[in-house]
């Protein structure tokens, strides 16, 4: 094979997938016979972007789960607290003057205590099924658009159980349905579902003029108002006002989740609450919404989805996401007139930044994330994902935990978050171990050829011909620019 058609190659399985598997896949070789369509074909691809697994459980599933549990650690505390009060009084009726009334008896059973570990373990699935899928695709594009669009939208699970509980489910449920389709409709799945509602503490906020608001006990939260417009929108420079916030801010009151009373619907699913929504207009980037329930706040976020400034931000984002840190201003254009164009059609967008001449000739610059690393060195050597924890524990040593972002604007997507020292170390140290336990399994000079083929440097070849070991030439193939780079 060429190296001019390798090199292409490694655009279409690096820039735009998760790298070539190693084994029989011939993946390098079908890539440089047609680059481009070995990309597109994945967005053609019947339901390429859902995952369906019979172990997973729905949002409602998970969070009626978590409630369940809370109940019960309720129950428990109060349980506890009763007998060491009985416990206490039957102490204190022993040292005083014997009565006829009966002494309390501090011994009753206990409830069972609920066992918050299946949060673990819930979380645990999801994370192995999205890894399972980003490991099987000849290219993996469209499972690069899904963690692109996951980090866009971010959530934390550090939040707590509510959001840990339900991280996977609001990629599966929310995300991967639109990442091909609207970007008006993933918005709308996005800031309606229960996770992101508890992430940005709109699910707590209160129309101070509303039914509920009355009483005084809460009020109104920005968090999510001003994040739709700042990170998921317009951008920070989009246009908007500290009032804009505001007023969207009262416009999204009455967004919440359903408790486990099930007093508005079904438990763990979104509501619109009326008597927490702030009442009358509200003007938002100079237009006016009318009162009309749940409906204000939708056609606000159809507008802003609209909005010539958050065609501009999502194009500057996916081409320093794929291609360059400082993004060609030229492809940046070109995908936001795409954009505006065909509403928002995000399969739209995905086909011109793959069929635009810069997306082949733009240098391969930028570094592997610490998620794309992991997942290309479990392709490389083709190794099914079978053990989760190796991988969320491999992810928190490089500074990047799954679905735990530092804050709502995500991971940083340019190489200087990830190619520091300290996060080199940690690479090296994850390529050493991904080496011993390879052991003698895999020809390193084989996983070469499998990843960048004609395009290996002779350099490189010769320096992993003369390794110490299997071992340390394994790990030397991961950690070369060959590798590291997409």
């Amino acid at each position: 094979m060429a190296a001019d058609s390798t090199q292409q190659a490694l655009v279409a399985l690096n820039r735009f997938g998760f790298g070539a598997r190693g084994g029989n896949s011939g993946d390098l070789a079908a890539a440089a016979s047609d680059p481009r369509g070995f990309v597109l074909a994945e967005l053609t691809s019947p339901r390429s972007t859902r995952l369906e697994n019979p172990i997973l459980h729905s949002t409602d599933a998970l969070l009626s789960e978590l409630y369940g549990l809370q109940q019960q650690e309720r129950a428990y505390r109060i349980a506890v607290n009763q007998q060491s009060a009985n416990q206490q009084a039957a102490n204190g009726q022993v040292a005083s003057e014997p009565t006829e009334t009966p002494a309390p008896q501090p011994f009753a059973p206990l409830p069972p205590q609920p066992n918050f570990n299946v949060i673990a373990e819930r979380f645990r699935a999801e994370a192995l099924a999205r890894i399972q899928r980003a490991h099987a695709p000849a290219c993996g594009f469209v499972e690069r658009l899904v963690t692109f669009w996951s980090n866009h939208f971010c959530i934390s699970a550090i939040k707590g159980p509510g959001v840990r509980v339900t991280a996977g489910a609001f990629e599966r449920e929310a995300i991967r349905p639109h990442v091909l389709g609207r970007f008006a409709d993933l918005l709308r799945a996005v800031e309606q579902h229960p996770a992101m509602l508890f992430y940005l503490d709109n699910a707590q906020s209160i129309g101070p003029n509303s039914r509920a608001g009355q009483n005084g006990k809460r009020g109104l939260n920005e968090n999510l108002a001003r994040e739709i417009m700042e990170l998921h929108t317009l951008g920070v420079d989009g246009g908007y006002t500290q009032a804009d916030v505001t007023a969207f801010a009262r416009i999204i009151t009455g967004w919440t989740v359903v408790g486990p009373a099930a007093r508005l619907g079904t438990p763990g699913t979104f509501t619109f609450n009326a008597n927490a929504h702030e009442p009358g207009a509200q003007t938002l980037l100079r237009k006016t919404y009318a009162e009309d329930g749940v409906a204000q706040g939708e056609q606000a976020l159809d507008d802003l989805a609209r909005h010539p400034s958050t065609a501009k931000f999502i194009a500057t984002k996916l081409v320093r996401h794929f291609i360059a840190d400082d993004p060609p201003q030229a492809l940046v254009d070109k995908l936001a007139n795409v954009f505006r164009d065909s509403d928002g059609d995000l399969k739209a967008v995905s086909t011109a930044l793959v069929n635009d001449p810069l997306s082949w000739s733009t240098p391969l610059t930028k570094i592997r994330s610490p998620y794309e690393f992991l997942v290309a060195s479990s392709r490389l050597f083709a190794r099914t994902p079978d053990q989760p924890q190796r991988y969320l524990g491999a992810l928190a040593l490089m500074g990047a935990p799954l679905w735990q972002p530092p804050g709502p604007n995500g991971f940083a997507d340019t190489n200087f978050a990830w190619a520091t020292p300290n996060g080199m170390k940690a690479r090296l140290e994850i390529s050493n171990q991904i080496a011993k336990r390879l052991g003698n399994l895999t020809d390193p000079e084989e996983a070469l050829d499998a990843a960048a083929g004609a395009a290996a440097s002779a350099d490189l070849k010769q320096t992993i011909g003369r390794a110490e070991s299997r071992e340390q030439a394994i790990a030397l193939v991961l950690m070369s620019p060959e590798f590291q780079r997409r």
